[in-house]
């Protein structure tokens, strides 16, 4: 995965995620809602010829992306153990 800086300012973060799809930047962009962003979206202008795109505006949108992403990153944690203590009955 490659990340790149489309657009930063105090407010705002866009950033265009290389190699991924809807499912990873649908999760960012829900988890940024509930770390307090006032806006975030992402978008696929076509989904085989670009790579998606996610905007977020908050009073520190680097934090709440990071916020979001560790947050992804936990559930997806939470459903591995979870997972594992299910399959072992």
């Amino acid at each position: 995965m490659e990340i790149k800086v489309l657009e930063k300012t105090n407010e705002s973060l866009k950033i265009e995620v290389i190699d991924e799809t809807h499912t990873l930047l649908n999760l960012l962009r829900e988890k940024a809602w509930k770390s307090g962003a006032s806006q975030a979206s992402y978008m696929i202008e076509h989904p085989y010829l670009s790579n998606p795109k996610i905007s977020i505006k908050a009073k520190n949108p680097k934090k709440v992306l990071s916020d979001a992403a560790q947050m992804v990153a936990d559930d997806a944690r939470e459903f591995g153990k979870e997972f594992s203590r299910v399959v072992k009955k």
